[in-house]
């Protein structure tokens, strides 16, 4: 075993390195099975759910208006509402095209982002739903020329229900102050608005899924510069393959809302805070991100 350094500095890098990998409970030293663990719970769920009354003689002749209602006749299990908190028990979603079919249906039936996030809210396609703590939407001004877009939620925005709250959040907040913005002058989401356990990479799966409501999303705010935060997002919306190394600080055109938006690929903050070198190629996206929105007209067409 491990053993535990007695330094406090030591301590708190360890703790924050485990932080950063995702790390967010303690274990034991023994090995737990959690597909035992699970299939013991929704075994003692399934025997303390009141079971539906069988059909008979008591429900056949009963007709009219008041059926169900009364002492005698019980409302069928089926009928009672469900709760909305998904569970161990809960049967994931096979993503498959049906699933990403009605992600495009659903996403392009939202009017608006209060639109959209209903839509979010309500649509079990995605099995990170199951794990999550929280749906992160957005954060920002809707009304905003620049817009950025990450991957995935972490630990922090899944606790929040916000984007880019944690310490990555932070320093892009500081790379905002440094061209002079700050969140009210731009507006953030994610591809996938559900945090992976653990913070690992969204499937492909995944990504395919989530990406009609991002897409439409980009649709619904039609900003005038996109940002995307790290090269996932990039790969995702604008079909590219290049690497971060490669694609960032280039000017791309991104297919908007009758207009082409002018669209940049930078480092994600996440990377910067563990590649601190790699901060003065990300203030030169951002100088030049500056340059696109000053450049542009004062006033904005939506």
């Amino acid at each position: 075993m491990q053993q535990v350094p007695n330094d406090p500095r030591q301590i708190e890098a360890l703790l924050d390195f485990y932080t950063s990998a995702g790390v967010d409970c303690f274990l034991g030293e023994d090995a737990v099975d959690w597909f035992e663990l699970t299939r013991r719970q929704a075994e003692q769920r399934a025997q303390s759910r009141p079971q539906a009354p069988a059909a008979g003689p008591t429900h056949t002749h009963a007709s009219g208006p008041g059926r169900g209602s009364g002492p005698n006749h019980p409302m069928p299990a089926a009928a009672a509402p469900q709760a909305r908190v998904p569970d161990a028990g809960q049967t994931a979603v096979l993503p498959d095209a049906q699933v990403i079919a009605a992600a495009r249906d659903q996403a392009a039936s939202a009017a608006s982002l209060e639109d959209l996030q209903a839509c979010l809210a309500a649509f079990d396609g995605c099995n990170l739903k199951l794990t999550a703590k929280k749906l992160v939407f957005a954060d920002g001004n809707p009304q905003a020329r620049l817009m950025f877009v990450g991957e995935a939620p972490g630990r922090d925005e899944d606790l929040h229900g916000k984007p880019f709250v944690g310490r990555s959040g932070q320093l892009l907040d500081r790379m905002l102050e440094a061209i002079g913005l700050d969140r009210s002058s731009a507006y953030i989401a994610n591809v996938v608005p559900w945090r992976p356990p653990g913070n690992r990479t969204p499937t492909p799966q995944e990504t395919e899924i989530c990406k009609p409501f991002i897409v439409r999303q980009i649709e619904l705010v039609n900003p005038d510069v996109l940002v995307f935060l790290g090269a996932a997002s990039a790969k995702t919306l604008l079909g590219v393959q290049d690497g971060i190394r490669k694609m960032r600080g280039r000017w791309m055109s991104y297919p908007g809302k009758g207009k082409e938006i002018a669209a940049i690929a930078t480092y994600h903050p996440a990377y910067l805070l563990r590649s601190p070198l790699e901060k003065r190629l990300s203030w030169r996206d951002f100088l030049s991100i500056q340059d696109k929105l000053t450049g542009g007209s004062a006033t904005r067409e939506r």
